[in-house]
Protein backbone atom coordinates (compact mmCIF):
# COMPACT_ATOMS: atom_id res chain seq x y z
CA UNK A 1 0.00 0.00 0.00
CA UNK A 2 1.34 3.38 -0.95
CA UNK A 3 1.47 6.39 1.67
CA UNK A 4 -0.15 9.17 0.62
CA UNK A 5 3.19 11.47 0.58
CA UNK A 6 5.82 8.90 -1.51
CA UNK A 7 4.34 8.75 -4.92
CA UNK A 8 5.16 5.07 -6.61
CA UNK A 9 5.90 3.23 -10.32
CA UNK A 10 2.76 2.27 -10.95
CA UNK A 11 -0.23 4.05 -9.03
CA UNK A 12 -2.73 5.54 -10.41
CA UNK A 13 -3.51 9.55 -9.85
CA UNK A 14 -5.76 11.80 -10.81
CA UNK A 15 -4.89 15.23 -11.75
CA UNK A 16 -6.37 18.25 -9.81
CA UNK A 17 -4.41 21.49 -11.41
CA UNK A 18 -3.61 22.00 -14.92
CA UNK A 19 -5.41 21.40 -18.65
CA UNK A 20 -5.95 17.64 -17.78
CA UNK A 21 -7.76 18.47 -14.36
CA UNK A 22 -10.05 15.51 -13.34
CA UNK A 23 -8.48 12.63 -15.56
CA UNK A 24 -6.53 10.09 -14.43
CA UNK A 25 -3.19 9.09 -15.53
CA UNK A 26 -0.22 6.84 -14.20
CA UNK A 27 3.03 7.31 -12.30
CA UNK A 28 5.59 6.12 -15.00
CA UNK A 29 8.78 7.45 -12.77
CA UNK A 30 9.60 9.34 -9.55
CA UNK A 31 12.24 12.54 -10.18
CA UNK A 32 11.86 13.32 -6.31
CA UNK A 33 9.57 13.64 -3.77
CA UNK A 34 8.29 16.56 -5.48
CA UNK A 35 7.89 15.77 -9.22
CA UNK A 36 6.65 12.83 -11.26
CA UNK A 37 6.27 11.34 -14.87
CA UNK A 38 2.68 10.58 -15.44
CA UNK A 39 1.08 8.96 -18.82
CA UNK A 40 -2.20 7.75 -19.42
CA UNK A 41 -1.57 6.27 -23.01
CA UNK A 42 -4.70 8.01 -25.04
CA UNK A 43 -3.83 12.10 -25.35
CA UNK A 44 -0.35 11.75 -23.03
CA UNK A 45 1.85 8.84 -24.31
CA UNK A 46 4.37 6.83 -22.57
CA UNK A 47 6.81 8.23 -24.71
CA UNK A 48 6.31 11.95 -23.90
CA UNK A 49 4.95 12.00 -20.79
CA UNK A 50 4.36 14.92 -18.71
CA UNK A 51 5.61 16.07 -15.43
CA UNK A 52 3.82 16.80 -12.51
CA UNK A 53 4.27 18.45 -9.34
CA UNK A 54 2.59 15.95 -6.69
CA UNK A 55 1.04 18.57 -5.05
CA UNK A 56 -1.25 18.82 -7.88
CA UNK A 57 -2.01 15.36 -8.61
CA UNK A 58 -4.64 13.35 -5.97
CA UNK A 59 -2.39 9.36 -5.06
CA UNK A 60 -4.91 7.09 -5.14
CA UNK A 61 -4.26 3.98 -3.15
CA UNK A 62 -4.45 1.80 -6.50
CA UNK A 63 -0.94 0.59 -7.88
CA UNK A 64 -0.89 -1.44 -11.12
CA UNK A 65 1.52 -4.18 -10.92
CA UNK A 66 1.56 -4.90 -14.65
CA UNK A 67 2.76 -1.23 -15.26
CA UNK A 68 5.33 -1.29 -12.41
CA UNK A 69 6.59 -4.61 -13.20
CA UNK A 70 7.31 -3.45 -17.06
CA UNK A 71 9.49 -0.33 -15.88
CA UNK A 72 11.40 -2.38 -13.37
CA UNK A 73 12.24 -5.27 -15.88
CA UNK A 74 12.31 -2.99 -19.12
CA UNK A 75 12.71 0.87 -18.42
CA UNK A 76 9.41 1.19 -20.29
CA UNK A 77 5.84 0.62 -20.56
CA UNK A 78 3.38 0.44 -23.48
CA UNK A 79 0.32 2.75 -24.00
CA UNK A 80 -1.72 -0.40 -23.91
CA UNK A 81 -0.39 -1.14 -20.83
CA UNK A 82 -1.45 1.73 -19.36
CA UNK A 83 -4.70 2.10 -20.70
CA UNK A 84 -5.59 -1.24 -19.70
CA UNK A 85 -3.79 -0.05 -15.85
CA UNK A 86 -6.80 2.85 -16.07
CA UNK A 87 -9.78 1.02 -17.21
CA UNK A 88 -9.25 -1.57 -14.54
CA UNK A 89 -8.96 0.90 -12.06
CA UNK A 90 -12.45 2.12 -13.69
CA UNK A 91 -14.02 -0.73 -13.34
CA UNK A 92 -13.22 -1.38 -10.31
CA UNK A 93 -14.45 1.50 -8.77
CA UNK A 94 -17.72 1.63 -10.55
CA UNK A 95 -18.15 -2.10 -8.78
CA UNK A 96 -17.51 -0.26 -5.78
CA UNK A 97 -20.23 2.46 -6.16
CA UNK A 98 -22.44 -0.10 -7.87
CA UNK A 99 -21.67 -2.37 -4.51
CA UNK A 100 -22.82 0.74 -2.35
CA UNK A 101 -25.50 1.65 -4.13
CA UNK A 102 -24.95 5.44 -5.33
Amino acid sequence: MATSNMPQIGQIVRVNRGRESGSYAVIIGVVDQRYVWIADGGKRKSDAPKKKNVIHLELLPAISSEVADSMMTTGRVTNGKLRFALTKYADHESAKAQEKGE
